[in-house]
């Protein structure tokens, strides 16, 4: 779930992304809340005078919290639409290890990574990156991340081989002096696999 605002150019409206779907769309409009399905499906809400019924902080994409989530239920509750979010709310952006990298079998400027973010199992990540190594600590943007330039990091397939997260640029992540660096970010090595990067 990703949940966005932005009044200057889209108006007091409050876009949550729920997740993908296929099938025909439909709206359903319940108050000040527009429901949004895929086949049957429930993908997104739209919650329109959203300053007016809750507290929202910063723009572009809001920072979940339980508080956060808790209100926006609330809310909904009001506008007719009982819904309880299924959220994740660990850092997205952590610190991760480069555990193996292989050349891509099927593409020459790609690597295949297996990187360690510090859950149970590691990331498969193909990477375009010149300068990614095994040994190296990276920036990894996991899945249902949201980068700065608003893209959202999905599971993919990248020349056929599955690929779940994005190893980042001082670029990507919008760091200052990012454009005068070439490729990934490499950290320290101090630096704590699985740690939130931005903490």
């Amino acid at each position: 779930m990703n949940v966005f605002y932005n009044r200057a150019h889209l108006g007091d409206v409050l876009i949550i992304d729920l997740e993908e779907g296929t099938g025909e769309p439909t709206l359903e409009k319940k108050k000040d809340a527009v429901l949004i399905r895929l086949g049957d499906k429930l993908v997104g809400i739209n919650l329109f005078n959203a300053s007016e019924k809750m507290t929202i902080e910063g723009e572009g994409h809001i920072q979940l919290t339980e508080d956060f989530v808790e209100q926006l239920e609330a809310v909904l509750e009001k506008e007719g639409v009982s819904h309880q979010f299924d959220i994740d709310l660990s850092p997205k952006f952590v610190v991760g290890h480069v555990v193996t990298r292989e050349k891509h079998p099927n593409a020459d400027k790609l690597s295949v990574c297996t990187v360690d973010v510090g859950a149970e199992e590691p990331l498969q990540i193909v990477c375009g990156a010149a300068n990614v190594d095994a040994g190296q600590k990276v920036v990894v943007a996991k899945v249902g991340a949201v980068m700065p330039s608003g893209l959202v990091i999905k599971d993919a397939e990248l020349r056929g081989i599955p690929s779940s997260g994005m190893i980042c640029s001082a670029k990507e992540l919008n760091l200052p002096n990012g454009e005068q660096q070439k490729g990934i970010l490499v950290l320290e090595e101090s630096r704590q696999v699985g740690e939130d990067f931005f903490a």
